[in-house]
């Protein structure tokens, strides 16, 4: 079949500061570039030339974005998707088209970069040779997902058909071993060597080769990444054999602490006791063909809690962005892909690498080639992840990061190969927590998006040490991802789990390592049976695969299910109304045998890529024995002979692990969902200082989920059962700042180790033994879920010498909990109305003071030799007593942890995100002896005693201030201090808990140490600094990251702002009564009718859905495809509102696609603009339904003069808690709120009114602006996250009737959902917060 191709030059591809960011590395390969410019071009393929009709279309819809104004001439480079792929953005540009209603074979995107050379001084033009516009090359694209070509006529190959390799075979009946030892190197499949016995043995009983689809299938199905093989090992250390495996010690946690535990160890994700929810879902029917939408409803249900935490170390390593983007994608799919069905809910994000400058990685020959820097995972890691978690409309509400680089004991140790963790938990219904054991018959389903040669043997190069692959597996190793098509399918997994005792699902697995050719096998033993597939049902958005590629890639954003044949029509009905791709791909067979048949084949030897007993596959090879040794190395104590207090104090605040991680917080959506409680922000100033991460379970009540992390793993390269008690210790001493019940605690437990390095193993299991077998037992709580990667080293050769790198064992821990009210959420903010309080310090190290590991010790570059533990664990059970009762009775203002950084860190913090001055106390901590028998007698003068040993004075302050013993840090009000001794005293912890300091507000009367923290000790001040100056020094890291990674001068407005003494902060000036609900006399009256709309891609209609049930509406939930296919009409409404999210994956602009849809098509477009005209209709378009609306002004009436919203001026997806006012204007919605300043969610990256080829400034009537803290309409960054003139965030029309704005009220309308708002302005923590006046407005005035 011939296609025909035409292009259409597009928009601008590169921000000016971009192409300035890139110059200098430019000007390095070639003295002579000047400049780059890009432009996008669009390539269409069409099955029949076009009509000239249908190439105006097309040009019209593929217009978007600023135009190119840079040059025609110069040095090109094409940079395109992967020849042979299909990128995400072509298959939703392909949606959008088609929904246009244009018959397109495929749209696709390329990038044209110019460079500008310097011309010479008789004007002739220099050269760029071949070799620097390969390095040119590699610093525009990724190799992973793109190609680069030298003219735009030969991307034409985008659409050419790949010849497909036919399927191998492993010669073992004639060669043996040696020829599936050479296969095992050549296709990187990491089989050890009894397992290379156990296949040939196997295949040689069944008298026949295996195919190259059978061996890929099971090395990934038998990776250590997969099966866990060392974690099961029998270990002999020392001479003598162990008792118990690596899992055997965790399981014993959950067989002595079962408790509130429904799943452990036996689904994708685990499961605990939850509690009665108000559900609120749009149940579909049965059948799509129903008439109408359906409507939101209310009903009463058990939802118990899932927690699941995965890590994706190696494919961060190698192509940061995609590789913590499907790290965070892989573990959203286990959490819906548990029971029968589940939904996640929020997530958090953890990182660990080596130094982000001047560590070995900045050295010639420090790291391997092709892995990147841990300044790129930093820069481009956290992107991925955030990106992902955004697009599906997951909220990232905790996390931890740290560098770490040292040598210790001798090792090198770090984090070339980086810890990526990504985690969460979601919600399962309590009826569909077990998968059922389907019978013979039962249709194996691949749900969601097509197969591409992607991820090719991603578990076994997991199981690797990082540069040991060759680098073109490893590049072959990592995925890509696409949120939008996982959101779609979710949607169809929450359809089906809301039909309860009739879901069609009877069982459900993720795609992860070892794609479908792990998964299938996986869902079909699970219920003990066999199964047949068709190689060709598979759908492949990929052409030239070889049958391994189709069945063992590991393409994102695919499920499989089990579904009994008489429930397809209801699934099928579900996946086309979400547009969500499906195929049947085989049947449950009652024999166990997995056949795998290709259809394409009529008969020989390539008929069946697979045809092997189950048994053989699954059976358990060989159980592994390590037999391992204890290394015994030496270590010096820390030596602060000299260190200057000063020193210490700016650089372990400008470490990177205790400096400001705000960095990685904004650009994560925090409210999405309308579930959150408690992010990482805190306070007016939205400090990023909280530990806890706080869910609601529904939208009525104030039960809730918290979550927090726990890892202290330097201290493992010294003494590795510590570390791993401190990581538990920290991730509850976390958790506490929430009301926790310490039995409904549960643990995940990711465990990295360098397995197989001298000492590694035996660490490993001392580690385990010391959590599994005595801490977890002790506190009664478990580990109910968990994973290992246990090759974290990084080798390579560096001038013919080997080098490498060995991460301490890491044990990172995720403590979860359910809660009963989160309404005793505490957070690091010091209180600065109370005019007198003090600091009280319950130190569980009881004063012992060690520094081994600390981050004093590595600023000084000194290990140490002792490091902190938690020597009782009963201690940390009276400590949660004892937070407990305090909370309870309310002596608690704020509080802290203390880790990294110790005491001074913790301190900082709380000053920072409280903008309230501290005197920091050392005396209690530095004593020694009773002050009678010890030195101060001998000395003869007590008066001169602090002078005479006043070296060793400093060394105990620094060791005061600096040491990472567990404990924490209470604000309490000096008048109740007798009160909370007396607490502390009754859980015995007074004799460790000290009063080390005290706050001097603002509204103090006593002047002296406002806006400082001070540090006193023998009665007079050894240390005084502004908060400003240091907020400075800890926000630094920060900054540099960003300015790098973002608009440099949003980068530098940012850090500028950072802790400003005069920034009084956000605040609620409210022009009406909150509690006045204008609805009231409404409220028995009808229920009018409103569509909640949403197109692929949209993430936050169910929130926006309660807020107008909430105001006496109807709500109904409306698909585009309901509007597309007559299933619902708007003519059936009163009120239509666009919910925010990423309609179409924001491909062609963010709303473009979907207004685009509705204009291009005739139906559509008359519908709509019916709706709009008639008199007793009303519109609300919110964050991308803002932009949505904005491109429909033309048929909205009173419209006409709206902006575009285009990308914020940060070039960045901006998540914050940003100031606004309500502008005097016709909006229905915002009556009678006019000058009303209050806060509100904000998470969109093209929010900037652009009036520049769109609207009219003068004449666009404007109904919100953002204001700074001031109460000042502001352009400024961050006050304003997208640089919008005047602050405009929101614009109506003359009549009132229709409004589009880029804040989210849906997100923030519950006090409790705020982040921070003023509670005595605003109603109270209890009450509907005053944005809900937005919705009570709309129902009055329909009357």
């Amino acid at each position: 079949m011939t296609l025909h191709q035409i292009s259409f030059a597009g928009g601008n591809a590169l921000s000016p500061f971009r192409a300035q960011q890139l110059q200098s590395a430019l000007a390095a390969i070639h003295p002579k570039i000047t400049g780059i410019a890009a432009r996008f071009v669009h390539l269409v393929a069409l099955d029949a030339a076009p009509t000239a009709a249908q190439q105006e279309r097309l040009g019209a819809l593929l217009a978007y974005g600023d135009p190119y104004e840079g040059p025609e001439e110069g040095p090109l480079l094409v940079v395109t998707p992967r020849l042979g792929t299909v990128s995400p953005w072509a298959s939703k540009a392909t949606d959008i088209a088609r929904n246009c209603g244009l018959a397109v074979h495929r749209v696709e995107r390329i990038t044209e970069y110019r460079l500008v050379l310097k011309t010479g001084l008789l004007g002739g033009q220099p050269e760029v040779d071949a070799a620097q516009m390969q390095q040119i090359a590699a610093l525009l694209h990724d190799r992973m997902t793109e190609s680069v070509l030298a003219t735009r006529a030969e991307a034409g190959q985008l659409f050419t058909a790949l010849e497909a390799q036919p399927m191998a075979f492993v010669d073992v009946l004639g060669g043996g071993s040696a020829a599936l030892e050479a296969a095992n190197t050549a296709w990187g499949l990491a089989l050890a060597d009894d397992e290379i016995d156990y296949l040939v043995n196997a295949f040689q009983g069944l008298a026949r080769n295996p195919t190259d689809v059978e061996l890929m299938m099971f090395a990934q199905a038998n990776s250590e990444h997969c099966r866990h093989k060392i974690f099961n090992a029998q270990f002999t250390i020392d001479g003598v054999a162990q008792e118990k495996s690596l899992f055997g010690m965790i399981r014993h946690t959950e067989q002595v602490s079962p408790r509130h535990t429904i799943v452990a160890y036996a689904d994708n994700a685990s499961i605990m006791e939850g509690s009665q929810v108000e559900r609120f879902v749009a149940k579909m029917g049965s059948s799509a063909d129903g008439a109408s939408a359906a409507s939101y409803q209310k009903t009463s249900a058990t939802h118990h809690v899932l927690m699941k935490v995965e890590t994706h170390n190696h494919p961060t390593a190698i192509s940061p962005f995609p590789g913590a983007s499907t790290g965070a994608g892989g573990e959203i799919r286990d959490e819906g892909a548990t029971g029968r069905g589940s939904k996640p809910k929020a997530g958090l994000t953890g990182f660990t690498v080596s130094r982000l400058w001047g560590g070995l990685s900045d050295a010639p020959g420090g790291k391997p080639a092709h892995i990147a820097s841990p300044l790129q995972i930093m820069t481009e890691g956290p992107l991925g992840g955030a990106a992902f978690n955004n697009e599906f409309g997951r909220p990232n509400l905790a996390g931890y990061f740290r560098e770490y680089e040292q040598d210790v004991g001798g090792v090198q140790r770090g984090y070339h190969k980086p810890i990526m963790i990504a985690g969460g938990l979601g919600v399962i219904d309590a009826g569909q927590t077990k998968k059922i054991e389907f019978p013979a018959g039962t249709l194996l389903v691949q749900l969601g998006g097509p197969g591409m040669r992607i991820g090719m043997g991603g578990g076994a190069a997991s199981s690797m040490a990082t540069g040991q692959n060759a680098a073109e597996l490893d590049f072959d190793s990592v995925q890509r991802g696409n949120p939008e098509i996982e959101r779609r399918a979710q949607e169809v997994i929450n359809h089906c789990w809301a039909q309860g005792a009739d879901n069609p699902i009877l069982a459900i697995h993720d795609v992860g390592a070892g794609g479908l050719s792990n998964a299938f096998p996986e869902l079909t033993n699970d219920a003990g049976r066999g199964a047949r597939f068709d190689l060709r049902a598979v759908q492949l958005e990929e052409s030239g695969l070889a049958p391994k590629e189709i069945w063992s890639n590991e393409s994102q954003e695919r499920y499989v299910l089990a579904i009994a044949p008489a429930s397809l029509e209801t699934f099928r009905a579900f996946c086309e109304r979400e547009r969500c791709p499906f195929a049947v791909i085989g049947t449950a067979t009652e024999q166990r045998q997995l056949v795998l048949e290709d259809t394409a084949v009529a008969e020989g030897a390539q008929k069946f890529p697979v045809d092997m007993p189950m048994d053989v596959l699954l059976g358990k090879p060989p159980k592994m024995h390590r037999d391992v040794k204890t290394v015994q190395r030496q270590f010096a104590p820390l030596d602060l002979t000299g260190v200057p207090l000063q020193k210490a104090v700016i650089d372990v605040l400008a470490h990177p692990t205790v400096a400001s991680k705000r960095f990685l917080v904004t650009i994560g959506d925090r409210a999405v969902g309308g579930l959150t409680h408690r992010d990482q922000m805190v306070g007016p100033w939205q400090v990023p200082v909280a530990d806890v991460a706080v869910t609601l379970a529904d939208f009525k009540g104030f039960a809730g989920e918290a979550m927090a992390m726990g890892e202290r793993t330097p201290l493992a390269a010294i003494n590795a059962a510590a570390s791993g008690r401190m990581a538990v210790a920290e991730s509850i001493t976390n958790l506490l700042a929430a009301p926790i019940e310490l039995p409904r605690v549960k643990l995940s437990a990711n465990w990295m180790a360098a397995c197989g390095e001298p000492g590694e193993d035996a660490d490993l299991y001392a580690t385990v033994q010391a959590v599994g077998m005595e801490l977890c037992p002790q506190l009664g709580i478990s580990i109910p879920v968990g994973k290992d990667s246990l090759s974290m080293r990084t080798q390579w050769q560096n001038g013919g010498a080997q080098r490498k790198v060995v991460s301490p064992v890491s044990l990172i821990i995720s403590a979860f909990a359910t809660l009963a009210d989160v309404r005793g959420t505490l957070t690091p903010q010091l209180d600065a109305t109370e005019e007198d309080t003090t600091l009280v310090l319950i130190d569980l190290g009881k004063g012992r003071m060690r520094m081994g590991g600390s981050i004093l010790g590595q600023v000084l570059n000194q290990p140490g030799d002792e490091v902190p533990d938690l020597d009782d664990a009963q201690d940390l059970v009276r400590l949660v007593d004892a937070v407990n009762a305090l909370r309870a009775q309310g002596r608690i203002l704020a509080y802290h942890d203390r880790s990294d950084g110790g005491l001074f860190a913790a301190a900082a913090e709380m000053a920072f995100s409280g903008h309230v001055g501290v005197a920091l106390n050392v005396d209690m901590l530095v004593t020694e002896g009773d002050g009678i028998s010890d030195s101060r007698m001998d000395a003869g003068d007590a008066k001169n005693w602090a002078g005479q040993i006043g070296a060793r004075r400093e060394e105990l302050t620094l060791k005061a201030l600096f040491n990472e013993e567990l404990g924490v840090l209470l604000q309490v009000r000096t008048a109740d201090r007798n009160e909370v001794m007396q607490v502390l005293r009754a859980h015995g912890l007074s004799k460790w808990s000290h009063f080390v300091g005290k706050t001097r507000p603002q509204c103090s009367s006593m002047d002296m140490g406002k806006g400082e923290l001070q540090i006193w000790r023998d009665a007079r001040q050894v240390f005084g600094a502004a908060l400003e100056d240091l907020h400075q020094v800890w926000d630094a890291v920060s900054w540099k990251i960003c300015q790098q990674r973002d608009n440099p001068a949003c980068a530098d407005a940012e850090h500028a702002a950072a802790g400003l003494a005069g920034d009084p902060g956000l605040h609620v000036h409210l022009s009406f009564d909150p509690q006045d609900n204008v609805a009231a006399p409404f409220l028995n009256l009808a229920r009018p009718r409103v569509a909640v709309l949403r197109e692929q891609g949209v993430n936050s209609h169910v929130e926006m859905a309660y807020a107008f049930t909430e105001a006496g509406f109807e709500a109904h939930d409306v698909h585009m495809t309901d509007l597309q296919t007559g299933r619902a009409d708007l003519a059936a409404f009163q009120g239509v509102v666009a919910c925010g999210g990423f309609s179409y994956g924001d491909t062609l602009g963010a709303g473009i696609g979907w207004a685009r849809s509705i204009t291009f098509n005739e139906r559509l477009a008359a519908q709509f603009q019916g709706f709009f005209g008639r008199a007793d209709t009303f519109g609300l378009g919110v964050c991308n339904g803002c932009q949505m609306f904005a491109e429909l002004a033309d048929i909205i009436p009173g419209a006409q003069d709206w902006p575009r919203f285009t990308q914020n001026q940060s070039n960045r997806f901006e998540a914050r808690l940003s100031l606004v006012e309500v502008l005097d204007s016709p909006s229905l919605f915002f009556a009678g709120m006019a000058g009303s300043r209050l806060p509100i969610a904000v998470a969109h990256g093209e929010g900037y009114a652009n009036f520049r080829f769109r609207g009219n400034p003068a004449q666009a009537i404007g109904a919100m602006r953002y204001v700074d803290h001031q109460g000042q309409p502001t352009a400024q960054y961050p006050f304003n996250p997208n640089g919008s003139a005047g602050g405009l965030t929101a614009v109506t029309t003359a009549d009132g009737r229709f409004t589009a704005m880029m804040p989210h009220p849906e997100r923030v309308f519950r006090n409790i959902q705020m982040s921070w708002t003023d509670l005595a302005a605003s109603g109270g923590r209890d009450a509907l917060s005053p944005w809900m006046r937005i919705w009570r407005n709309a129902r009055k005035w329909v009357g």
